[in-house]
């Protein structure tokens, strides 16, 4: 009877240990879970081009001297970002203006949300006819973008340097040619396919080249007779999902891009672009 006594209490001891153990194990899992691993290996989106170099030479750097490591993933067209941003392939994207991005989260049911604004290349007037908006004579054809969102940036543009005036109750985001209230110098107004408008340059009085078509074509931005000055929503932005916004991660990219290392390879390597508010006006 002592015997089977003895064994008893060995079983239940055994029992009780173990449940112990288990019992710590959960404990430590809890607090753990409590703490969740920081992000150091990212994927950023980019289209190919001038924005997949600006995320290659001026973020990454940056980024990397913080401890992470950084992958740039380079799209062709101005959908596949958004849906890889979505799924979770990348982690942040960088080629499109917030108008886009609200638009086609919207349009596709996307929970994604703009961090801050970045350097873009802008519109220009671009000329080999003319060098100055004043030589520009009555009759001047001028070509500009055919799809709707860059035609009502252009018309804005020809508006704020005088040449046109759209008609007052018209929306100027979504305005057409058809819009134009008053074209005292009786221009020529001639919708292309945006992509078409830097070679128009040799064959038009005025072209107006949107910068990313500009820079594809290896344009001198600086070379434009005028350049616009680009309304804030028109701005690139680095976007993540909303459930994102205040990951680590993404406070160290906008740190990364509000910093004066940032700034500096943009003044020496993206010369012509226009830099958004916030940073202008810490300066």
């Amino acid at each position: 009877m002592k015997k089977a006594w003895k064994v008893i209490t060995a079983l239940g001891l055994s029992v009780s240990l173990l449940a112990g153990c288990g019992g710590g194990k959960t404990e430590s899992t809890a607090q753990q879970g409590s703490q969740p691993t920081e992000k150091k290996e990212l994927k950023i989106g980019a289209t190919a081009g001038p924005y997949s170099d600006m995320v290659t030479k001026a973020i990454k750097p940056i980024m990397e001297k913080k401890g992470y490591k950084v992958d740039v993933v380079e799209f062709q067209d101005y959908v596949q970002p958004n849906l890889a941003l979505a799924n979770g392939s990348i982690d942040a994207n960088l080629f499109q203006h917030t108008l886009y991005l609200k638009k086609f989260a919207a349009d596709k049911g996307l929970d994604l949300s703009a961090v801050i604004s970045v350097p873009t290349a802008p519109m220009g007037l671009y000329s080999k006819k003319y060098k100055s908006l004043d030589e520009i004579k009555p009759g001047s054809t001028v070509a500009i973008a055919n799809d709707p969102s860059n035609l009502a940036r252009t018309l804005i543009l020809l508006q704020n340097v005088g040449l046109i005036k759209i008609k007052s109750d018209v929306d100027p985001t979504k305005a057409s040619e058809k819009d134009i209230a008053e074209n005292p110098k009786n221009l020529k107004i001639t919708p292309l396919e945006a992509a078409q408008l830097p070679r128009a340059v040799d064959t038009v009085d005025v072209s107006a080249v949107p910068g990313n078509f500009a820079l594809a074509a290896k344009m001198d931005l600086l070379s434009a007779i005028k350049l616009e000055n680009m309304p804030e929503e028109y701005r690139n932005i680095l976007a993540v999902k909303t459930k994102d916004l205040d990951a680590q991660f993404t406070k160290d990219l906008k740190a990364a891009i509000q910093s004066k290392e940032f700034e500096q390879t943009i003044d020496d390597q993206f010369k012509g672009f226009g830099k958004p508010d916030w940073m202008t006006k810490k300066q």
